[in-house]
């Protein structure tokens, strides 16, 4: 298979990476077909379609088990090509499967290729590693001499024992080679036995070929020296479960074709569960959306002519991206200056050209060019990077289609559509029509990629990362998509129909008398102030932040000034951006986070070295720290920005007193260069434990301090919060945060400071309560729910937001709390 070659020692799984069951490697696959080594005859295929055995000339077997722990996928995402008894050449296809799924619904993927132990044979020559492509020799095997230790008939003793098989999967290929290592202290003969077929219990093939599975009955026979206790042991293991015991209350799985809906809770059937992209309630009617690939003639017609038609069709692309610049504004903006950036990538376009010295077209070429670079960035091992290869994938069609002059259909869909997808593509997200589509589920994707950040800037609900079950929704089924809470209710009764079309008219009330008071100063229905602020990108965002009725900013990112461009921003520059967005804002208050980059978020200027976890490395106010002319750039532009004390300023990732205070003698020295007398207030943004740990510290030193609480919740949980494997788990509303940011207001209040959120929960209705209940008095939010969030403030009393989050800090899981939160707002 294609993907990347590892050693077996890798594989986390110890019976592969112990060799149980044989020597070998292991691939990390990214293309979902499996292929045959080399010639020989389909001797085992797992019922469930996920491993396969081929014996090979002179006796030789090969097993391949795609994935770990796979069994428990029921054969879903598995498409045998073969069955027992064919004989197949080197090269034709065994298995298809759906790779995605596999990713979504296996601990891993990664797929050992195994020598099944056999005396006098020996693996030689094994690949060194990286990725291969099918047909590429993996390893050679060699037969030397067999033992000389002779085989004896048993003798002596017969012992039996009758098992009902107990495991939730059958015997596969774990507890095969368990069974077989436990058998290495004893001398009898064992074997086992499923109706009129037997196995020799040292053969875990052999075993995999009687396909044993929960609830069958088999029979131990162990035949000479201390058989009665080969038999016990064996037996005893059994029915152990090794790990994989079922529920004895639980009846055999369906078959997959059964399983319509995978429900995430017993209790709730047909509700399937993803990661909140943007929040929202919408009803409607499940609709797939699947694009064809686009079709071009793979042969050149020249050298010259293809390299003319790349050069025409990137430079339509080229121009149509500066033309959208030009009035783009946030998300979109800084994600069409990325792909303006790729376009003008040296090494992307060499490797296009070459290809077309190689013989392919121009269409060819370009996509020979991207794909591998996109693949690396999904196999890099860093969620945010991997996200970013849809962004290639994105760009290779806008340049293919302008090559091969055709244009994709108009993305139009019926009224009250809730679209399905695998993925979506971003120019794919900024083209649906909220009057059309309601809202979006994808099986893929991050809350981190582009296509999440469009949809919370859209204002379309949105669930990403759902895994396979997604595709197991009807066509044309109606649905509920709740991405506030994060499910979607498939096939709702019509009681559950009409709450919900209860609770959307009711909000899209709520919102319109929202936006009509938007005006009005924040306040708690007993006059308590609350500042809600919103968070911005560009001077656009201040324009319709203002027109919200947000009263200030409370985060604007300033990456967009420094990615995606090959030589760092100046001091001018920089200022007349910051002095821009601050008169958009027409005197409100403007907080500006500092540089926030990393290995995550690299800048080809600044020399950051690659990192195993860039998330843990050089990142945040520690880049600043390690390059101190960007920092002292920084904060010079942000001094130049008048009246003096309008920008205020924030420190991003920071850790420890001692980096504030670093970052404050900058300042003051700078303060002191300018002649500014006038005080710039310097905060700081809790995003790591640390930080909250030492609030009080912190605070003493700072002048505000404001919750992340996106990074905060990752780091606290040890969830990578751009890893969809992990993401179901992350949740902000997880008691520990919510534990660590009422230390923090606690640590702040003891010194006098401010406490703020700027992160996803001060956009998250459920949360703000909580919020304000802790102790927090400054919500920064996406600009578009800043009406919503002014207008829940003022159904509330301190009193009530209190007792509120004490219960909440009580609760012992992020769905209790969530629970409670739900019950709250009702």
């Amino acid at each position: 298979m294609a993907g990347w070659l590892m050693p077996l020692e890798e594989v986390p799984d110890p019976v592969f990476a112990q060799r149980m069951l044989g020597d070998g490697v292991a691939i990390d696959p990214t293309e979902g077909c499996l292929y045959a080594p080399c010639d020989g005859e389909v001797t085992v295929l797992q019922p469930t379609g996920h491993a396969i055995t081929l014996r090979a000339g002179d006796g030789m077997e090969l097993l391949m088990h795609i994935g770990i722990d796979t069994v428990q996928l029921g054969g879903a995402g598995f498409d045998p090509q073969v069955k027992v008894g064919d004989r197949v050449r080197a090269g034709q296809a065994l298995i298809r499967f759906d790779l995605d799924a596999v990713v979504c619904g296996a601990p891993s993927v990664v797929t050992p290729v195994l020598l099944i132990a056999q005396d006098g044979l020996t693996i030689t020559g094994k690949h060194g590693g990286g990725m291969v492509a099918p047909g590429e020799p993996i390893f050679a095997i060699r037969r030397g001499d067999v033992s000389a230790e002779a085989s004896t008939e048993a003798v002596g003793e017969t012992a039996f024992r009758d098992v009902i098989v107990p495991l939730a999967h059958g015997i596969h290929a774990r507890p095969a080679a368990k069974l077989r290592e436990v058998l290495v202290p004893f001398a009898a003969k064992v074997t086992i036995t499923k109706g009129t077929q037997s196995a020799d219990a040292r053969s875990p093939v052999r075993l995999m070929t009687l396909g044993i599975k929960l609830g069958d009955a088999i029979r131990i026979t162990a035949e000479g020296g201390r058989a009665d206790e080969a038999a016990a042991t064996l037996a005893a293991l059994i029915e152990s479960g090794m790990g994989e015991k079922a529920d004895p209350t639980t009846a055999a799985a369906p078959s997959p074709a059964a399983a319509v809906i995978v429900s995430p809770t017993a209790n709730e059937p047909g509700l399937l569960a993803g990661v909140p992209a943007a929040p929202g309630l919408a009803i409607g009617t499940a609709r797939f959306f699947r694009l064809p690939e686009l079709t071009i003639d793979p042969i050149g017609k020249g050298a010259s002519l293809e390299r003319a038609r790349l050069e025409d069709g990137i430079a339509r692309v080229i121009r149509a991206i500066d033309g959208d610049l030009s009035h783009a504004a946030g998300p979109m903006r800084s994600i069409l200056a990325a792909h303006r950036s790729m376009l003008d990538d040296h090494e992307l376009l060499e490797a296009a050209r070459q290809a077309i010295l190689d013989g392919a077209s121009a269409g060819m070429a370009w996509r020979q060019a991207v794909r591998p670079q996109a693949e690396l960035l999904r196999q890099s091992g860093d969620a945010h990077l991997a996200e970013r290869a849809d962004d290639m994938v994105d760009l290779e069609r806008r340049v293919i289609s302008a090559i091969e002059g055709v244009q994709d259909a108009p993305l139009s869909f019926p009224p009250d559509t809730i679209l399905l997808a695998d993925d979506l593509l971003p120019s794919q997200v900024t083209a649906l029509d909220p009057a059309q589509v309601r809202g979006f589920c994808t099986v893929r994707g991050g809350p981190t990629s582009h296509v999440a950040i469009l949809a919370a800037s859209l204002g379309i609900p949105a669930l990403v990362a759902m895994g396979a079950p997604l595709r197991a929704v009807r066509e044309s089924e109606t649905v509920i998509l709740d991405a506030t809470a994060g499910t979607l209710r498939v096939a709702p009764t019509g009681t559950q129909r009409s709450d919900a079309r209860t609770r959307v008219d009711a909000r899209a009330a709520a919102l319109a008398a929202a936006r009509a008071a938007a005006g009005a100063q924040a306040k708690l229905a007993d006059g308590t102030r609350i500042e809600v602020f919103a968070n911005l990108g560009s001077v656009r965002d201040a324009e319709r932040a203002v027109a919200a009725g947000a009263e200030g900013s409370g985060l604007l990112r300033t990456e967009f000034l420094f990615l995606d461009r090959e030589t760092p921003p100046g001091v001018a520059e920089q200022t007349a951006e910051y002095q821009a967005i601050a008169d958009a804002l027409q005197g409100r208050p403007l907080i500006i986070r500092l540089l926030d980059i990393g290995g995550d978020k690299p800048a080809p200027y600044l020399p950051i070295a690659a990192e195993e976890n860039p998330a843990l490395g050089l990142r945040g106010i520690r880049v600043g720290l390690a390059h101190p002319q960007v920092l002292e750039d920084q904060l010079r532009a942000i001094l130049g920005v008048r009246p003096i004390g309008i920008a205020k300023i924030m420190l991003p990732m920071i850790a420890s007193v001692g980096e504030l205070r670093a970052v404050r003698a900058v300042l003051d020295r700078l303060r002191g260069e300018l002649g500014i007398v006038e005080n710039v207030e310097l905060g700081i943004m809790v995003e790591t434990p640390a930080a909250a740990a030492t609030a009080d510290l912190l605070a003493a030193e700072a002048d505000f301090l404001s919750i992340g609480t996106n990074d905060l919740t990752q780091y606290t949980l040890a969830m990578d919060r751009g890893n969809p494997a992990v993401a179901s788990g992350i949740d902000g509303l997880h008691p520990a945060v919510l534990r660590l940011i009422a230390d923090t207001c606690r640590g702040a209040s003891a010194k006098g400071r401010w406490v703020g959120v700027c992160g996803g929960l001060a956009s998250d209705p459920l949360a703000v309560p909580i919020l304000v209940g802790l102790g927090v008095t400054e919500l920064s939010a996406t600009v578009s729910v800043v009406p919503e969030v002014k207008a829940l403030l003022a159904t509330l009393t301190l009193e009530r937001a209190r007792a509120h989050a004490a219960a909440a800090l009580a609760c012992a899981t992020a769905a209790d709390v969530r629970r409670l939160a739900r019950e709250f707002t009702a």
